[in-house]
C-alpha cells in the first residue's frame, strides 16, 4: 500500500471511530439522535451545513463538468448550493426553527395534513435516495483509484462504514465528524488551486483552456444550452431549500438566529471551496490534456501534480465531503420513513379500528430511535443499487432536487408566507408540479432542456393560488400551525 492509501486508511479510521463514539450522546433518544436535541451551537451548525453543501457532486462533479465543458456549467453546482443558503437564512431557517420540527414532512402535516404529509415524504424520500447514491458513487470512485479495486467492491465498503456511524451516533456522528470531513476538503480544494496558481502562472494554465471555456456568455446562450445551466441553478437555489439534510441542521440549531446564521457562513465556504474546483478543473486541462474520464481530473491532480500533503487533503476531502452528505441523507431520509409514513400513517391505518376510529398509538421517544435505525438498511441498499447503476455524481445530485423542487416548494414558502394556503391547494399543487416534470422529462427537446425543471414549480404556483381561494371553506387554512410550539410529547408522538 502507498503512503497515500495508509494515511487515507488512518484519516477514515479516525472519522469513522469518531462517529461511532457518539452512540453515547444519543441516550436512547429519538428526538437526540435526528435533530441533537435542538442544542447546535453556531459553530457545529455553520460546520454542518457547509458539509453538507461541499459534497462529492459539488467536487468531482463539479471539477469533471468544468474539464469537459467549462467554466459555469461546473461552478453553477457549488453557486446554487450558496445560493440555496443564502435564500434558506434570509426566508426559511428562523420560521421553521421556532416550530421544533424533526422532519420537514412535520411541516407538511401541521400546516395541511396526512395526504399532503404522505406526499412529501415520499418525493423527499426518493430524491435523497438519489442524493445518497450519488455520494456514494463520489466517495467509491476515489477509494477504487486509491487502492485500485473495483469499483463494487469500494462501493460496499464505503455504504458499510457510513451506515455504521450514522446509525450509531445519528447526528451527533454528523455534528463530530463534519469537523474533521469538511475542513481538510477545504484546505486542500483552496491550497491546491493556489499552489498550482502561484508556483507555474495564470498564464501557464491559460493557453489550455478553450475559447468560450471561461465566457459568461454562455449563461444567456438559450440555443446553446443556457435553459440547461439555469435549470440546475434553481433546481439547486430552490430545490434544495426542500432538503432534508440542511433541514435536520437548520432544526437542531440551538435558536432561530443560530439557525439563520449558520446559513450564512455555509454559503461563504460553500463559494470558496466551489470555485477552487472549477479552476482545478480548468488547470487539468493543461496538466492531462487526454483524460478520458473527465471524473478522474481531481484525483489525477491530486496524485499526480500537488505536494503529498495538498493531494492528501483533497482525496480525504472528497471521502469525507461524500460521506458527510451521505450521512446525512441516510438520517433524514430513514427518519421520514420511519416517522412519516411507518409511524404516523401506515401503522396507524393497520391499527384502526372498526369503527374507523384510531386507537391510541403509543409512540415513544425510544420507539422513534429504534424505527429511525432500522429504516436506514433499506435505504442504503437502495442507495447503492443506484450509485452501482448510474455513478455520475454531478447528474444526481440536480435530478435529486428536481424531483422536489417541482411539486414541494411552492407549499413549503406559501405555507410560510400565505395565510391562505390550505390542503387542496398543497395536493394541486404538488400534483401538476411533480406530473408536469415527468412529463417533459420524457418529451422535451434537447435545446429546450433545462425548461422542464423551471416550467414545473411555475404550474405548481400557478395552480396553488386559485385552487387554495376555491376551497376556503372547505378546507379552512391551519396558519396557527406557524406560531404555535409544540411541546416535546406532542412533537415526538406525531399527534401534531
Amino acid at each position: 500500500m502507498t503512503s497515500m492509501g495508509i494515511a487515507l486508511v488512518i484519516y477514515v479510521a479516525l472519522f469513522f471511530i469518531l462517529g461511532i463514539s457518539m452512540v453515547k450522546l444519543v441516550r436512547g433518544s429519538g428526538k437526540r439522535y435526528i435533530v441533537c436535541g435542538k442544542s447546535l451551537p453556531l459553530l457545529f451548525v455553520a460546520t454542518m451545513l457547509t458539509a453538507q453543501a461541499i459534497d462529492a457532486n459539488s467536487t468531482i462533479g463539479n471539477s469533471s463538468l468544468t474539464y469537459a465543458s467549462g467554466f459555469w456549467i461546473g461552478f453553477i453546482i457549488p453557486l446554487g448550493l450558496a445560493a440555496c443558503l443564502l435564500i434558506t437564512g434570509t426566508f426559511f431557517a428562523a420560521p421553521l426553527n421556532r416550530m421544533k420540527l424533526l422532519t420537514l414532512p412535520d411541516f407538511y402535516f401541521r400546516r395541511y395534513g396526512s395526504l399532503v404529509e404522505l406526499l412529501t415524504s415520499g418525493l423527499m424520500g426518493l430524491s435523497f435516495i438519489i442524493l445518497i447514491g450519488g455520494n456514494f458513487a463520489g466517495a467509491a470512485w476515489i477509494v477504487s483509484v486509491v487502492f485500485k479495486t473495483n469499483y463494487l467492491s469500494a462501493l460496499i465498503l464505503v455504504a458499510i462504514v457510513i451506515l455504521l456511524y450514522t446509525t450509531a451516533g445519528g447526528l451527533f456522528a454528523s455534528a463530530a465528524t463534519d469537523f474533521v470531513q469538511i475542513y481538510p476538503a477545504i484546505i486542500g480544494f483552496l491550497g491546491g488551486f493556489l499552489w498550482l496558481l502561484i508556483s507555474k502562472g495564470w498564464g501557464f494554465f491559460a493557453q489550455s483552456i478553450p475559447p468560450g471555456f471561461l465566457s459568461w456568455k454562455v449563461l444567456f446562450s438559450f440555443q446553446g444550452g443556457a435553459w440547461s445551466i439555469w435549470g440546475s441553478f434553481f433546481a439547486l437555489a430552490l430545490g434544495d431549500v426542500v432538503a432534508l439534510d440542511f433541514m435536520e441542521r437548520i432544526f437542531a440549531a440551538r435558536t432561530p438566529q443560530v439557525a439563520r446564521r449558520g446559513c450564512y457562513i455555509g454559503a461563504a465556504l460553500t463559494i470558496i471551496s466551489g470555485i477552487s474546483c472549477s479552476f482545478l478543473g480548468l488547470m487539468g486541462l493543461k496538466l492531462f490534456p487526454q483524460i478520458a474520464d473527465s471524473r478522474m481530473v481531481l484525483p489525477m491532480l491530486a496524485l499526480s501534480a500537488l505536494p503529498f500533503l495538498f493531494g492528501l487533503l483533497i482525496l480525504a476531502g472528497v471521502i469525507g465531503a461524500g460521506a458527510s452528505t451521505a450521512n446525512g441523507g441516510i438520517l433524514g431520509v430513514s427518519t421520514v420513513l420511519g416517522r412519516n409514513i411507518l409511524q404516523k400513517n401506515i401503522l396507524k391505518l393497520i391499527l384502526r379500528n372498526k369503527e374507523g376510529e384510531s386507537n391510541k398509538i403509543d409512540f415513544t421517544d425510544r420507539k422513534l430511535l429504534i424505527i429511525s435505525r432500522l429504516m436506514a438498511l433499506p435505504v442504503v441498499g437502495l442507495a447503492v443499487v443506484l450509485a452501482w447503476v448510474k455513478p455520475e455524481p454531478g447528474i444526481l445530485l440536480v435530478l435529486a432536487f428536481d424531483v422536489v423542487f417541482a411539486g414541494c416548494f411552492v407549499p413549503l414558502a406559501g405555507g410560510i408566507y400565505w395565510k391562505k394556503a390550505n390542503t387542496a391547494g398543497a395536493v394541486a399543487a404538488i400534483v401538476a408540479g411533480s406530473l408536469l416534470r415527468v412529463i417533459l422529462y420524457i418529451v422535451i427537446p434537447e435545446p429546450l432542456k433545462g425548461l422542464d425543471t423551471l416550467l414545473p414549480p411555475v404550474l405548481s404556483l400557478l395552480v396553488f393560488i386559485p385552487v387554495s381561494l376555491a376551497t376556503q371553506k372547505k378546507y379552512p387554512p391551519n396558519h396557527e400551525a406557524i406560531s404555535r410550539v409544540p411541546t416535546d410529547e406532542e412533537v415526538i408522538s406525531g399527534v401534531y
